[in-house]
């Protein structure tokens, strides 16, 4: 499955989510369950990964962890809040370039229609 199918799937699961619990719920809610719907669509799955950070040749794991990585290609980070802010996209663009990922999509679940709280951050990929 390619990298637009993948993400395609991530983003039906979130609709299908948000039209079943709507918005307002804890993002590790929203989390945890969209591993679920992922997983059961055959999708590789991992939650809470560290993102090590390298400093002079040393590599640290204490510090930041992406909510999902899907099919090691795609980070997922997960936002229940009023508004996304720059700095979302630009904590989800640092991740992907850290972990060498091409793709990464920021869900905000706290939206009337799930489709205003999907943004696509590429790391050096054409959109």
């Amino acid at each position: 499955m390619g990298l637009n199918d993948i993400s395609g799937q991530i983003i039906d699961a979130a609709i299908a989510i948000h039209k079943a619990l709507g918005p307002g719920l804890l993002e590790s809610v929203y989390e945890v369950v969209l591993a679920h719907e992922l997983k059961s669509r055959e999708l590789h799955v991992r939650r809470q990964v560290v993102v090590p950070i390298e400093y002079r040749g040393i590599r640290f794991d204490e510090g930041y962890r992406l909510d999902l990585l899907v099919d090691d290609l795609i980070i997922i980070e997960i936002k229940s809040v009023e508004e996304v802010n720059k700095v979302h996209k630009k904590q989800l663009l640092t991740y992907l370039r850290m972990m060498d990922k091409p793709l990464g999509l920021l869900l905000n679940f706290n939206v009337n229609l799930m489709k205003e709280g999907i943004s696509r951050v590429a790391n050096g990929i054409a959109e």
